[in-house]
């Protein structure tokens, strides 16, 4: 609040529901949450990329997708907390904490489980540390996601929702349409080399255009570098 003469100026602190009504991404509609689901598409890639240099002391890559630095499963995630835990807002740290913590050790597990199922491929696994679940999630990445959770919903929500609503109405809606177009690309593209590439450890081969373009194309070398903690189930 400003005095000393001048007109009183207020300062405004938006929350997803409680933001300008005026925007293109106002509450929780599409935009917002497609914008939430880029950002946190981004902000994962960052942390898986700061936690492997921080165990191996050296960077490598940590992408969900052949294109772009975009860890999806960080990006649905973020989605997931901010659709299931935004009522939660005004709770208590340990309440959003606990929550966060169950809801992101079950994401983690189905991720996992999907992974395996679809591609036949893994990209985590946590048999060997202790309270695991079945080596798809434990314990010690609950908390993690408790604490991520934590923030996000606290802090970063806040801040990134500000951020979305200050882009003008019309650009945001086209700039929203243009990342999904690519983001739908980047999805089938990369989950058809995953899966060309599983079928070529089995031996299927290439009996069509589509599957002869990956195999030239998305060979093991480059998936390689790609997804170099990805295995075989």
């Amino acid at each position: 609040m400003v005095k000393f003469g001048k007109k009183e100026e207020k300062v405004h602190s938006y929350t997803p529901v409680e933001g300008r009504k005026d925007s293109f991404a106002h509450g929780l509609n599409f935009y917002k949450l497609f914008f939430i689901f880029m950002i946190g598409c981004v902000v994962g890639y960052c942390i898986e990329m700061l936690w492997c240099y921080l165990r191996l002391g050296y960077f490598e890559s940590r992408q969900g997708l052949i294109y772009g630095p975009f860890s999806p499963v960080y990006g649905i995630g973020a989605v997931i907390f901010t659709v299931v835990l935004y009522r939660f807002r005004h709770a208590n740290g340990v309440v959003i904490f606990l929550a966060s913590g169950i809801i992101g050790g079950v994401f983690e597990y189905l991720c996992s489980l999907f992974q395996e199922l679809i591609f036949g491929t893994v990209s985590w696994e946590y048999s060997d540390s202790p309270l695991n679940v079945q080596g798809r999630t434990n314990v010690f990445f609950a908390v993690c996601w408790g604490i991520l959770g934590l923030i996000f919903l606290k802090h970063m929500l806040p801040f990134f929702t500000n951020l979305i609503e200050r882009i003008p109405n019309r650009p945001g809606k086209v700039i929203a349409w243009v990342l999904l177009v690519f983001m739908v690309f980047d999805i089938i593209i990369s989950s058809a080399a995953i899966r060309r590439q599983t079928n070529r450890h089995l031996g299927i081969p290439a009996n069509n255009p589509i599957a002869v373009f990956l195999d030239e194309h998305y060979t093991d070398e480059y998936l390689k570098k790609v997804y170099p903690n990805m295995q075989l189930a």
